[in-house]
């Protein structure tokens, strides 16, 4: 049997497949994702849907990886930043990229092919980002191991993007100011 014709990965029509993916995931959740709607958020036809990603589970995975593929982008340039422990808690509480990776790893929990690549990229980037944090925190030894530093602030950031995804928000500015004098004691504004 012959293989299936599959469009070229480079094609804007389907970085605009996968990119309306995205939208649709952090708008409405990884269960709303169907070539339909996919294809409605992108403007296209459903069957352009199909003829770039031969299944759902194709599709998402694929959408796994584009969206990683920037976080990683982003992360580099904030740790290239004037102050890169600040800008990787911007990154880390941009609500879009975080509500992202909550549906995400929602989806994980139901596809495990997916949610295997979820694990191997992310461990990936947090190494990065551990190997990072030990350079800018070695003056700062009281700060804790990198490795901690970069969980706690994910698990902030996601706390912060979850409950503001319910409407909830109190104590957030609090922890916030908490996070940004915590970050200041090693990365001062003159830094």
């Amino acid at each position: 049997m012959a293989a299936r014709r599959v469009g070229s990965v480079q094609s804007a029509t389907r970085q605009l497949i996968l990119e309306a993916t995205q939208a649709l995931m952090v708008a409405q959740g990884y269960a709303a994702v169907s070539a339909r709607r996919v294809a409605a958020q992108a403007g296209v036809k459903p069957a352009l849907v199909q003829y770039y990603f031969s299944s759902m589970d194709e599709l998402l995975l694929e959408t796994y990886r584009f969206g990683a593929a920037r976080v990683l982008e982003r992360q580099q340039e904030a740790l290239a930043a004037a102050r890169p422990l600040h800008a990787l808690w911007a990154l880390a509480v941009d609500p879009e990229r975080t509500a992202l990776g909550i549906e995400l790893m929602a989806l994980a929990n139901h596809r495990k092919e997916i949610g295997a690549e979820i694990t191997r990229q992310a461990t990936h980037n947090r190494k990065l980002q551990a190997e990072a944090l030990a350079r800018l925190l070695r003056d700062a030894p009281d700060f804790g191991p990198p490795e901690g530093v970069s969980v706690i602030l994910a698990g902030i950031a996601r706390a912060l993007v979850m409950e503001q995804g319910i409407g909830m928000d109190f104590g957030h500015q609090e922890a916030r100011a908490v996070v940004e004098r915590w970050l200041a004691l090693v990365e001062p504004e003159e830094a």
